[in-house]
């Protein structure tokens, strides 16, 4: 009884010391992910001379937003902020409307083909969204699309990976509940926006925040689709004024972090609002 007994509390020694051993590699994980962030912020921040200092100076010995005037005086950025901002909210919504749609009927409702229109959302998964450069400028350019807001939405409008979010996370919806609300005389429009999308949000917080992301950051499209510097949006902007040969490398360096530190900071206030929903969504992925 006593060997028993002495034997129970090895299991929680050994807890007790996993926990602070995976805290101290979460942490330092943390700390080799956020370094290159928070150079770049406090580089905004930064003059000429700290920016030069050999050794590299972390924080300001003098903070200023003289890098912010400046870029705001040699780039149009408030358009270009305006161009990422419009291109990014139009594709998302286009994504949460469509992929949400298309998961649905893939989820829920029963026609022929479903399970091929699955395999062909599964087959699109698995194709490098490089390899479609080329055809999609070929029909955009064919459509006189090219340089205008369209061109830069339509071809992100649905996404794969959003149906197979949506589709696996509506398939959790009981389907009693549907067939309930069909008796009580419910369309299926009433039924997906007024029974089904409230039980998904965390799906749609966390497509949100992905597409979102994967729009504000999209650089190689909008360089390929876009040749009147009025439709840049944000990083082809700052792409080109990064290779512009007639800037000075101090005072563009640190125009540069500055002009980062705005490509940054809209998608980290989308994180923020909808962080609860996205690490929800999350946690419960594989659950469905």
């Amino acid at each position: 009884m006593s060997v028993f007994t002495a034997s129970v509390p090895a299991p929680r020694r050994e807890g007790r010391v996993r926990r602070p051993v995976l805290y101290a590699l979460a942490s330092l994980g943390l700390l080799v992910m956020a370094t290159p962030f928070l150079w770049m912020a406090l580089s905004a921040f930064k003059t000429r001379q700290d920016l030069t200092a050999s050794p590299p100076v972390w924080i300001p010995s003098q903070w200023t937003l003289r890098n912010f005037g400046e870029l705001l005086q040699q780039l149009d950025m408030p358009r270009y902020f305006m161009n990422s901002l419009v291109v990014a909210v139009l594709v998302t919504a286009c994504n949460l409307l469509f992929c949400s749609m298309l998961g649905y009927a893939l989820a829920k409702l029963d026609f022929a083909g479903r399970s091929k229109v699955f395999g062909v959302v599964l087959a699109a998964l698995m194709v490098p969204g490089n390899l479609l450069i080329l055809p999609l400028y070929v029909l955009m350019s064919r459509l006189g699309l090219i340089d205008t807001y369209a061109g830069l939405v339509l071809p992100f409008a649905a996404g794969a990976f959003g149906v197979f979010l949506m589709r696996q996370f509506m398939k959790s919806v009981p389907d009693e509940l549907l067939e309930a609300a069909r008796i009580d005389g419910a369309g299926e429009w009433f039924i997906f926006w007024r029974v089904v999308l409230p039980l998904v949000k965390p799906a749609l917080a966390t497509l949100t925040i992905f597409t979102f992301l994967g729009s504000w950051n999209n650089f190689v499209w909008p360089l390929v689709a876009t040749n009147d510097p009025g439709k840049y949006t944000l990083p082809v902007a700052l792409a080109t004024f990064a290779n512009d040969p007639n800037r000075t490398v101090a005072g563009g360096n640190g125009m540069l972090m500055a002009g980062s530190l705005l490509v940054v900071l809209p998608v980290l206030v989308v994180f923020v609002v909808l962080q609860r929903h996205f690490t929800q969504g999350i946690a419960t992925a594989g659950l469905k």
